[in-house]
């Protein structure tokens, strides 16, 4: 028996990425398969037979197109072109196996024809690796059992090679109704290719979707892809989240699809370049376009890759990996994945700019119907003079005149924020196309100054404004200095945006303060906000405080430098100048002295009062604090957060206002045991006057009344060798504060440490303090893995698991190494450790901070090694910034003295940083 592929070849149009016969070999599977087939004597040896051989070709197929990809990693077009072509084979080949040798039929009568045809993004010719396979098996009329046989048998053969196929049986009338009833099967059906098969099936198919479905349906298919693009905007979030979905993502690749899509079933074009001609892309937005979906498609092909599967949200590991497969590098102080990340988030901006073009001029042309509301209570503002409104959006009337000013390439989104209109497509294309206009001159008018400025402070939502201006280009030329952070990505957990992102929403979060609508939430910075601050310092701060972010050198040093020339250029004065380059240059002073040190010690508030020294630089710092907090993502901002920085600016405040002297531990501590009176009023004078005396000085400085009360009541029950736990919701602070009592013994802390580590539970805040008796007095803030105070029902559990490595029949060392891991898509940060001792920060005892990599057990690790050398802790500071960790221990040694000897200080970094070595492999096993 003679056996061939069938006749139609339908390679897709465009080179391939390797030479077509590398990819599938057709002659030597042809004669490879008539062996078999002559040695073969039962249908189910023939399939095994024709899958062996199908399967070794794919695979060889698979590998020289990824070899090649490796080789050229740009060339998108070719690869999904190859995947395509390979499919093609497989499926053209398998049809041939079903349908000329499983179930020949020399003389077919006129219903048992088939048209094998491609559909969806197969259909297109677009296939990354792992791309799924949609077919459309057509007949003429009702399906007959010749052609169910064909079909079944042809899909076990696709089913055997793993290929994921997506299948429907149908006859053109049936395509008719359910593309009529479901637009997701009349998008599949747009892009149907024919593959194998009878050929006039399939194009009776096409003509009849034209004429019969497609034509007159125009604005049904358009508002039902829009409404699709929203719901997926909605559950994939913006396009400026770290961790992008390439394909549903917004300025994705199915919002390039989409567009797509439309044109071909409202302009029916085969290609995007067909637009051009019509009018809805300029030939620069079509380049632009194209070099989008390449960089995409590019992403998407290694993102398969890499994770051997189809994969398609670029995970914080793929995104190494991917960057290494496309072969960035290392540069300027930046990783390639950072250099590889930006170049995304451009791509992904590109595709909104051009997304928001095509949909306007669909509605232009009355496609796409404007939303009923604003139809019937349409408001026509009153623009100035040189502007329209088309669509309900502002447009310029004249573009020679408009572009003869060159000022007003910033006054037509003073306009679009006063009349609060968006801006029409038309005029973003002028704005993009000459920004050349945007010129030193322009920089360094005064009434560019004025209309900035106003754009900041006048309006009221300057955000949008900002952001508009920065997706055009607008911001970075107007302040050079913007441009390398448009689009930059932080490699990092704890940023959600790129680096213009976050700065536009610190700006947000500053023009929300102001509005009132954050009282509640932020009490303090509202405060200061009503009493008034120079609010073109703050917004200037703002807007530039991480301008010197992707460099070598430290960031706000850098930062610093560049406003000391943008604050003259805006036509700051000399002093304002200064302050808006104090403010970037310690615009982290406030967050770290708050996190990352123990606020209750009157050291750290007077460090912070000398660093700062003015009240209106602290109001300023304030705000500024606490936008940048806020602006990093959703959720980083936290009453624990609020509570630390509402601390250090009330102490502060009052410390600048009545003098530095007001800070000492002796005021602090009498304060402290007033309150403890009035609290325990009930108490009996004697047993009063015992718990007053029983605690060293930094005991009543760095706890509320609450603690301490709870404290006494522990010490008063407490029996010899019981270990007494109190687990208390503290609302205020978004913790559950853990307090202990128990006989001193050295590690206790340690034991604490793993003990909380074992049930999972985030120290945030740690205090231990040795009552003069010889009792132990720990207070630990302890969260949950998603940062909340632990569930009332949850307690018991936590309760127990304490008890039992406080009595040691939990060992938490051993405990630990099962639960110690970091997670897959977290294990490609990278985080330098730094250890520093600090014997300024606090009067009595040696600061040692510890800045690594964060993972479940490090505090028990690094309380462990301290202990194990006979340091004694008396609190730590746990701040956490996504992956990584900053830990502060106050300490001193057995005889009560601080680390002044740089030997023991490098003795014990040494065996610190041993610790934390030998826990990073452990985590990693």
């Amino acid at each position: 028996m003679s056996v061939s592929l069938l006749q139609a070849d339908p390679a897709p149009t465009g080179a391939l990425i390797c030479a077509p016969d590398s990819i599938f070999d057709r002659a030597s599977f042809e004669h490879h398969l008539q062996e078999a087939v002559s040695e073969a004597a039962k249908p189910g040896d023939i399939r095994a037979a024709a899958v062996r051989l199908l399967k070794e070709r794919q695979a060889t197929g698979r590998a020289a197109i990824e070899t090649a990809f490796a080789a050229d990693p740009f060339a998108a077009r070719p690869m999904t072109r190859a995947y395509t072509y390979l499919t093609d084979q497989l499926v053209m080949a398998a049809l041939s196996v079903a349908q000329d040798i499983l179930h020949a039929k020399p003389n077919p009568t006129s219903g048992e024809h088939l048209s094998v045809i491609a559909v969806g993004g197969y259909g297109r010719g677009e296939m990354a690796p792992f791309s799924d396979v949609d077919l459309l098996f057509l007949t003429p009329y009702k399906i007959t059992a010749w052609a169910e046989s064909v079909i079944e048998s042809m899909l076990y053969i696709l089913w055997d090679l793993k290929l994921k196929v997506g299948h429907a049986s149908r006859t053109i009338k049936e395509c008719l109704r359910l593309a009529r009833e479901d637009f997701t099967i009349r998008t599949a059906l747009l892009e149907q290719r024919f593959l194998a098969g009878d050929a006039d099936l399939a194009t009776t198919l096409a003509a009849k979707l034209r004429s019969d479905l497609f034509d007159g349906s125009e604005r049904a298919f358009v508002e039902a892809k829009l409404a699709e693009r929203e719901t997926r905007h909605r559950k994939q979030g913006q396009r400026y989240v770290v961790e992008p979905n390439v394909k549903e993502g917004k300025g994705g690749l199915r919002d390039l699809q989409s567009l797509y899509w439309i044109a071909k079933y409202v302009h029916n074009v085969a290609d995007a370049a067909e637009l051009v001609p019509k009018g809805v892309f300029a030939e620069d937005e079509y380049q632009g376009f194209a070099a989008a979906e390449d960089f995409l498609w590019a992403v998407r092909g290694h993102l398969h890759l890499q994770a051997r599967r189809a994969s398609e949200q670029l995970t914080f590991d793929m995104q190494v990996q991917v960057a290494e497969a496309m072969g960035y590098e290392d540069a300027g102080g930046r990783r390639a994945v950072e250099v590889f990340m930006q170049e995304y988030f451009l791509h992904a901006t590109e595709v909104g700019d051009l997304t928001r073009i095509f949909l306007t001029k669909l509605e232009a042309d009355h496609v796409k119907a404007e939303p009923i509301l604003e139809r019937i209570f349409r408001r026509r503002p009153r623009v100035k003079q040189g502007y329209k409104v088309v669509n309900n959006r502002i447009a310029i009337e004249d573009d020679t005149a408009f572009l003869s000013d060159k000022l007003n390439m910033l006054r037509l989104f003073e306009e679009a924020l006063r009349t609060g209109m968006l801006i029409h497509p038309d005029a973003m294309r002028l704005i993009k196309s000459n920004m050349h206009l945007i010129d030193d001159e322009v920089r360094n008018a005064p009434e560019a100054r004025r209309i900035f400025f106003d754009l900041l402070l006048k309006h009221g939502n300057p955000e949008r404004a900002l952001r508009r201006m920065n997706e055009l280009g607008v911001l970075s030329a107007f302040i050079p200095e913007f441009e390398p952070i448009v689009a930059m990505m932080q490699f990092n957990m704890y940023h959600s945006y790129t680096v213009d992102e976050h700065i536009i929403q610190c700006i947000k979060n500053l023009a929300q303060i102001e509005r009132g609508e954050l009282e509640e939430d932020l009490p303090v910075a509202s405060s200061i906000l009503k009493k008034g601050v120079d609010r073109k310092v703050l917004y200037t701060a703002l807007l530039i405080h991480d301008i010197g972010k992707g460099r070598p050198e430290d960031h706000s040093i850098l930062g610093a430098q560049m406003a000391r020339k943008i604050g003259p250029r805006l036509g700051l004065n000399k002093a304002d100048t200064e302050t808006v380059e104090w403010l970037v240059r310690y615009h982290l002073l406030m967050s770290d002295m708050a996190q990352k040190r123990d606020i209750a010690d009157p050291r750290t508030v007077r460090d912070f009062a000398k660093a700062v020294q003015t009240v209106k630089r602290l109001d300023l710092l304030c705000v500024l604090t606490v936008c940048d907090i806020r602006g990093v993502g959703p959720d980083t901002w936290n009453n624990w957060k609020a509570v630390l920085i509402r601390a250090l600016y009330r102490q502060t405040k009052r410390a600048l206002e009545t003098g530095l002297e007001d800070l000492n531990r002796e005021n602090r501590g009498a304060e402290a045991k007033r309150a403890l009176r009035a609290a325990l009023s009930d108490w009996p004078r004697k047993e009063l006057q015992a718990e007053t005396s029983r605690h060293y000085g930094p005991y009543w400085q760095a706890l509320h009344v609450t603690a301490h009360v709870t404290f006494a009541k522990m010490l008063r029950d407490v029996k010899d060798n019981e270990i007494l736990i109190d687990l208390h919701p503290d609302e205020d602070r978004d913790a559950t504060r853990a307090c202990f009592v128990m006989a001193d013994h050295p590690g206790i802390f340690a034991r604490l440490a793993g003990a909380l580590a074992l049930v999972g539970a985030n120290v945030v805040d740690a205090r231990s303090y040795t009552t003069k008796d010889g009792m132990v007095t720990d207070a630990y803030w302890i969260q949950d893995a998603e940062g909340n105070p632990y569930d009332a029902s949850r307690l018991p559990r936590l309760r127990q698991m304490i008890e039992k490595t406080l009595r040691g029949e939990v060992v938490a060392r051993d405990a630990l190494k099962s639960r110690d891991k970091v997670k897959k898509r977290e294990r490609a940060f990278k985080v330098p450790t730094h250890i520093t001792f600090d014997n300024e920060g606090s009067e009595i005892y040696t600061i040692i901070e510890v800045d690594t990599r964060d993972r479940p057990g490090l505090l028990y690790d690094l309380a462990r090694t301290l202990a194990s050398s006979n340091v004694y802790i008396a609190n730590a500071v746990i701040a956490t910034y996504g992956e990584q960790v900053v830990d502060t221990f106050y300490v001193k040694d057995m005889f009560g003295l601080k680390y002044h000897s740089e030997s023991k200080q490098r003795s014990m970094e040494k065996k610190l940083r041993q610790a934390i070595d030998e826990g990073t492999e452990r985590a990693k096993a």
